[in-house]
């Protein structure tokens, strides 16, 4: 049975513990280990964690199965009634169980609440996640080179649901 528990800074080691432990195998066949390395510290360091939690309005998730936890999201209103799920994970053997559409859900319902007229994500070209979305009724909308900084792009899609 899954549960869905907001988290907060005093979550920070916990979502940093889960993300070393999914990260770095989702992206070894798509990134340099170097560029995983900036992403890593770029986005998932502790200082940068607390930004986007206090500083970022990002409202972050902690999924749980049976009282551990298997995986996290972050989603934020980037513009009025528009969302944006920052990130998803979930540990590789949760992975078509049926988690991840279980947080996408609740994340819906949630922003629902506020009014959203649509959830939008980034997921990187390679990434066979964009199936998964796809199943979920996102349609892509844009293809985007991102400059992340150090020589680094992400090359992503643009996927979008209308609610």
């Amino acid at each position: 049975m899954f549960e869905i528990k907001k988290a907060g800074v005093n979550d920070i080691a916990l979502i940093r513990e889960l993300t070393f432990r999914v990260w770095p195998q989702t992206y070894a066949s798509i990134l340099s280990q170097e560029q995983i390395d900036y992403m890593l510290e770029m986005m998932y360091s502790e200082t940068s964690l607390k930004k986007q939690m206090t500083e970022d309005d990002c409202e972050f998730i902690i999924v749980y199965e049976n009282g551990n936890p298997v995986g996290f999201a972050s989603y934020s209103e980037e513009e009025t009634h528009k969302w944006k799920l920052n990130k998803i994970y979930v540990l590789q053997n949760q992975q078509g169980k049926g988690t991840g559409k279980y947080v996408i859900n609740y994340i819906i319902e949630e922003i629902k609440k506020q009014n959203a007229s649509s959830l939008y994500l980034q997921v990187n070209r390679y990434n066979n996640a964009k199936t998964f979305y796809e199943k979920l009724g996102f349609t892509e909308v844009d293809c985007i080179n991102l400059d992340i900084g150090n020589g680094y792009f992400m090359n992503d899609y643009v996927m979008e649901k209308k609610l």
